[in-house]
């Protein structure tokens, strides 16, 4: 089948590169020139675990290509997935500009029938707008072309997401077309020949699944936040806490970990939309907000539990990094993705700039130790929320108070590890 994926941001090059992967002939566009040309050049603009030789691969193979041009990828489609940015607005809404845009653009150059799928995360009605900003340019065009809008949400995860896209738990499509049905069966055939992974339901019940989804994680680290709270209050180990009901498989042990908060890309602005979409309804979305109230609260906890009149910068490392189990701090050891991912994440938040692994030949600590130090400079206590599965980090913490100390004229300043009040570990979550 062929396939033009719109956008080529993180959701829409993984899903391109890993739907061309299947044997479909897949177009990812954008229009951004400069981001095209580097594509085509073999230029990931995103550092994720085994996505550059995938990308490689099938580009060699003829079936993924890029363009500026919409027309000619949309022409012969038989899917075309929207994937572009919905940055949230002031009041917590989704901006639809860009998915819109493109609905229109889709209208003024389709040729043939299509389906379009919303792979964007966007708010319950917006297949309905997608939908109606097609037709009207349709019909400003005197001609009538049949085509449907299904919502098939992403659920990918920063550091893993060629595998979340490859081994997903579920694939969520919204569609009350059996055509649109029978081509999206098409395009997730190698899902199906195992355990069928394809959840069809309504066009708007994929978009709330996604929301809800995001939304119900970013619960579970709030009310955990709160718990540690109470813990540090009573004299309680928090981390005796978690495990008692992480056990529990009603529960459990994901999203569980009490530390700094939730943050990254998706939860903040999800959660923020769902309490918008609330609000809009009407409905009382005490949760909702309770949820982002916890954790705005929650990044100032760490600072709080620290000696009062101390110069401070907090380090906080995000929850996406996946697997920190198999981090080795072994010179020795090739690096492995997990590894990578983390000194990828550290890098380019601290330092703002790019990651590229062959700059420092795997050498990934001194990059890390670089990205601190300079983030850092002439700050008295450094804060780094660690704990279980994380203890390998304190190495680094080690390695930076070292260095610094050297670079400060044999003063050193310790790297203080993030404490309750009482002492007590916490470990991060984001």
């Amino acid at each position: 089948m062929k396939i033009a994926m719109i956008g080529t941001g993180y959701v829409g090059l993984v899903s391109g590169v890993c739907f061309s992967d299947f044997g479909h002939n897949v177009v990812c566009v954008d229009k951004d020139a400069n981001k095209i040309a580097n594509l085509k050049q073999g230029k990931v603009p995103i550092f994720e675990p085994g996505l550059d030789m995938l990308m490689a691969k099938n580009v060699d193979a003829g079936r993924l290509t890029f363009t500026v041009d919409l027309r000619s990828a949309i022409e012969g489609a038989d899917a075309v997935f929207i994937a572009v940015g919905t940055p949230p607005n002031e009041d917590g809404s989704a901006d639809l500009g860009y998915v819109l845009a493109v609905a229109q653009e889709i209208g003024e150059k389709m040729q043939q029938p299509i389906v379009v799928a919303d792979k964007s995360t966007v708010p319950v009605g917006t297949a309905d707008k997608v939908r109606a900003t097609i037709q009207s340019a349709l019909e400003q065009r005197g001609v009538e072309i049949d085509f449907d809008v299904v919502s098939n949400p992403e659920f990918l995860r920063e550091g893993s997401a060629v595998k979340d896209f490859m081994y997903p738990d579920r694939i969520v499509v919204g569609t009350d077309q059996p055509r649109s049905q029978r081509v999206m069966e098409e395009l997730y055939d190698a899902f199906a020949k195992k355990e069928n992974r394809l959840q069809f339901v309504g066009v708007r019940d994929a978009e709330m699944i996604k929301y809800a989804a995001n939304a119900m994680l970013a619960t579970k680290i709030s009310f955990m936040n709160e718990v540690a709270l109470m813990c540090d209050e009573f004299g309680i180990d928090v981390e005796n806490v978690r495990r008692g009901i992480g056990t529990d498989p009603r529960i459990g042990p994901s999203f569980i970990y009490p530390g700094c908060g939730y943050g990254g890309s998706c939860f903040p602005k999800d959660v923020r939309a769902m309490a918008h979409m609330a609000n809009q309804a009407g409905l009382d979305n005490t949760i909702f907000d309770a949820v982002e109230r916890r954790n705005e609260r929650q990044q100032l906890v760490l600072i709080r539990s620290t000696e009062k009149g101390l110069m401070m910068h907090a380090l906080f490392y995000a929850d996406e990094v996946r697997s920190f189990d198999e981090i080795e701090l072994d010179d020795h050891v090739e690096p492995k993705p997990a590894e990578l991912e983390l000194a990828r994440q550290l890098i380019e938040q601290l330092a703002g700039e790019r990651f590229d692994p062959s700059r420092y030949e795997d050498d990934y600590r001194r990059a890390v130790l670089e990205a601190i130090e300079k983030k850092v400079a002439g700050e008295e206590v450094v804060i780094a929320p660690v704990g279980e599965p994380r203890e390998q980090i304190i190495d680094l913490m080690a390695a930076l108070k070292k260095s610094l100390a050297e670079k400060r004229g044999g003063t050193e300043r310790k790297p203080a590890r993030a404490k309750g009040p009482r002492g007590r570990k916490k470990s991060a979550s984001g």
